[in-house]
């Protein structure tokens, strides 16, 4: 069957999009871990392929009005990004450096998946959900006969790190305010100092939504005591329950880390410096020696919030952002900002929260698809 790997029972996208009639591309780019890496490398390396892809329109099948981006986790950033920073003068002179072809980098759509970005707001955001809760579940990653190993790491938050968590958590209303952010229906997304409000609401009436949705495909929801179900109907989410249930998994700062052990350090670092911070927080915090701090146009050039709405600027038409309630690498907030801030300046937005996914993508092939051809094809 086409699509399929080996004996995974997971479809490969690339195989799948193209058995479906779509024309792929899949470039490569730079990666953090590379002396030239560092940011904006990844991003430049996309936009050059982008425009490679609109100078020899005329000489390959395909539509390059039609350019739709996907991508999963950091993927689904760049994705994002690609979309939101479309012909950005920021990126002239290093697309020029490169030698890009003399074309636009402007995207028709966005598929994303659990992007990992708006990162200088990132830490505060996964506070905001996930202060109070301090124990954790961590991830630590290595490298075994060149195979990627996973081992689950349980802990505790230490009374400085919920110091820390309490501090970052105090500081995301006064950034989500500052979006002046409106909800689907017109509503006004706002946080008060304890970090409530409609931005909540907003995010509690999307787990509803999801709940719901598996509901009505037949998955059992019974004995999740945070979850009022009656007559077939989801009634009620107990916000504080749901937390409780997803579990935190990274500890504070949750990107920006103090000792600079993350790979948002690395990818904001320099040929020199291969680990910065990037974040005033971070930098205030610091724990390793001679640690020094990111430029902060190199920071802006890899969050689409600094791109969506902005002059000289073309973001892409339409978008589909997905992000698991069960994902907590990054918080829930931020695709939410993302989809909030699109749909305020007239872009078609599809956002949903699939009920109990982890951190992953390209799990819903047939609708992705069916999304991406509905509006390759609208007029």
């Amino acid at each position: 069957m086409p699509g399929w790997v080996g004996h995974q029972e997971r479809p490969n996208t690339l195989a799948v999009a193209l058995s479906q009639g779509f024309v792929v591309a899949a470039p490569g780019a730079r990666g953090r871990t590379q002396a030239n890496g560092k940011a904006p490398a990844a991003i430049v390396d996309l936009k050059a392929a982008v425009r490679y892809l609109r100078y020899n329109d005329a000489r390959m099948p395909g539509n390059a009005e039609r350019i739709i981006s996907n991508g999963t986790s950091a993927g689904g950033a760049l994705s994002a990004l690609l979309g939101a920073s479309g012909n950005s003068p920021d990126f002239e002179p290093l697309l020029a450096e490169l030698g890009a072809a003399p074309s636009r980098d402007d995207l028709f759509a966005v598929s994303a998946y659990c992007p990992i970005t708006n990162l200088e707001h990132a830490d505060s955001a996964y506070e905001w959900l996930f202060a109070g809760f301090n124990d954790y579940q961590k991830i630590e990653i290595s490298m075994l006969d060149y195979k990627v190993q996973r081992k689950p790491v349980a802990g505790t938050l230490s009374p400085e790190q919920i110091r820390l968590s309490r501090e970052l958590k105090a500081a995301f209303p006064a950034y989500l305010n500052s979006l002046q952010l409106r909800g689907p229906e017109g509503q006004a997304l706002s946080l008060d100092a304890q970090g409530q409000g409609p931005f909540r609401q907003y995010l509690k009436s999307l787990l509803v939504a999801s709940a719901q949705q598996a509901l009505d495909q037949g998955q059992k929801l019974s004995g999740l005591s945070w979850l009022t179900v009656r007559e077939g109907r989801v009634i009620d989410l107990n916000l504080e329950g749901y937390l409780a249930y997803a579990g935190r998994m990274k500890t504070p700062p949750a990107f920006d880390a103090l000792d600079l052990s993350s790979g948002e350090n690395q990818l904001f670092g320099l040929a020199q410096a291969d680990k910065q911070h990037f974040t005033d927080f971070g930098m205030a915090h610091n724990t390793a020696p001679g640690a020094t701090r990111a430029d902060a146009q190199q920071v802006a050039m890899m969050n689409p919030m600094n791109y969506i709405g902005r002059a000289g600027v073309s973001t892409a038409r339409h978008w589909r952002i997905r992000q698991g309630t069960k994902d907590r690498d990054t918080s829930l907030a931020v695709p939410l900002i993302l989809a909030s801030a699109l749909r305020q300046q007239g872009r078609s937005v599809d956002l949903a929260l699939p009920w109990d996914r982890p951190h992953s993508g390209d799990y819903d092939l047939d609708e992705l698809f069916a999304w991406a051809r509905q509006i390759s094809l609208a007029r």
